[in-house]
């Protein structure tokens, strides 16, 4: 939902990756390096139920996300292997995100714990579905929730607590993303389908 975005997103991270290039960083280094940020904001106050620094800690090192692959992109270093890296990592950072709410949910409320269980989840068969179809040739790059929807609405509903909402407020967004990804994965199944039907089509790439 938030991919029209994207355009305006890397033109506002080129003069940074301009200058990391210029120091001498690589695009996997940086890549690398937040990931293991994002990992370790999320475990370090999530679970302890630090709500207003831990989403504004996990929000900018997510941001910074990009940066490897403007910096790829500037340098010429696009890579296969590089693109690999990328979503493999996402995915590590996106586990550390979900997992860190698991725990504190855990003891508090089983409705919450599920939920974000049911998020965790998702997110994963949302982007095997894609990989799993695309491997086979089927272009399954459709859906209603990438991974960017999830982790705003899910970080959006964690700061609201922290600020004071109630914390039905976060079990809402846990929800909201458990269906959006639950539907995100049934029109990569469909499309799946199509595809296996027929010649599949281009399509802007997603994650």
């Amino acid at each position: 939902m938030l991919s029209f975005l994207r355009g305006a997103y890397g033109r506002a991270l080129t003069p940074s990756a301009r200058l990391l290039l210029r120091l001498g960083l690589t695009p996997t280094q940086v890549t690398v390096a937040g990931t293991l940020a994002v990992v370790i904001a999320a475990l370090a106050t999530l679970p302890a139920g630090r709500f207003v620094v831990g989403p504004v800690l996990v929000c900018c090192f997510l941001l910074a996300d990009g940066l490897d692959g403007t910096m790829a992109r500037l340098g010429g270093g696009e890579s296969r292997l590089g693109a690999f890296l990328d979503s493999t990592l996402d995915r590590i950072a996106d586990a550390a995100v979900f997992a860190a709410l698991v725990v504190w949910a855990a003891g508090r409320d089983a409705v919450t714990l599920w939920l974000a269980l049911g998020a965790l989840a998702g997110g994963f068969l949302v982007s095997y579905a894609r990989a799993r179809a695309e491997a086979e040739g089927w272009d399954a790059s459709v859906g209603l929730f990438e991974r960017t929807d999830r982790l705003a609405v899910v970080l959006a509903g964690t700061f609201a607590v922290g600020l004071g909402a109630p914390a039905a407020v976060l079990t809402v967004a846990l929800g909201i993303v458990a269906a959006g990804s639950a539907v995100t994965v049934g029109q990569r199944i469909a499309a799946a389908v199509r595809g296996a039907a027929g010649p599949s089509r281009p399509a802007p790439g997603r994650r």
